[in-house]
């Protein structure tokens, strides 16, 4: 059995959000609502969600210390996911967050969202989503825009016709 070492792996945050990704889902996003892309990463997914027509904060300021617009539409950093629930649950914003599938396992997401009168509700793509990676603010030289994991659109408070959506047609 081949073993490695995940501590040999650097940890990045940096997936960048591309346009499709916004555009598969923008029937979805309401277009009476202030949103808040409360994570900035290289400032392009606002301005992604600006093209599509939607009113949007985007500032590259810390999610924790500030609470912007109606909902949030996000690709938060992975790694801060349990805050960032714990956090959104707390000043009961609505969202529509991109992060793994394997995240609806997780105790710290059933403990949030299990018991409540909001359930989750999930936007599935028909293929997964190829982010673009950024190390240090650029795109590492061996990076081939292919992603090895599945990620859903998790939303909360969106009152979608339905708790789970399968797309159906994406832009990509």
């Amino acid at each position: 059995m081949a073993s490695f070492h995940t501590k040999t792996f650097l940890k990045h945050d940096d997936y960048m959000t591309p346009y499709y990704a916004w555009d598969n889902i923008k029937q979805f996003i309401p277009t009476d609502k202030i949103i808040w892309e409360a994570f900035y990463g290289n400032g392009q997914s606002g301005t992604h969600l600006q093209k599509l027509g939607f009113n949007v904060i985007h500032e590259e300021v810390d999610f924790f210390e500030n609470n912007f617009g109606d909902i949030v539409v996000s690709n938060p950093p992975f790694s801060k996911i349990p805050e960032i629930l714990t956090r959104l649950k707390e000043l009961n914003k609505p969202f529509i967050l991109i992060m793994p599938s394997s995240k609806i396992n997780t105790q710290y997401f059933r403990k949030l969202f299990s018991n409540t009168d909001d359930p989750i509700q999930i936007i599935i793509p028909r293929k997964r989503i190829h982010f673009e990676k950024l190390v240090n603010g650029i795109v590492p030289d061996n990076w081939k825009n292919a992603c090895n994991f599945d990620c859903f659109y998790y939303c909360w408070k969106m009152g979608l016709e339905r708790d789970i959506i399968w797309l159906k047609n994406e832009n990509e």
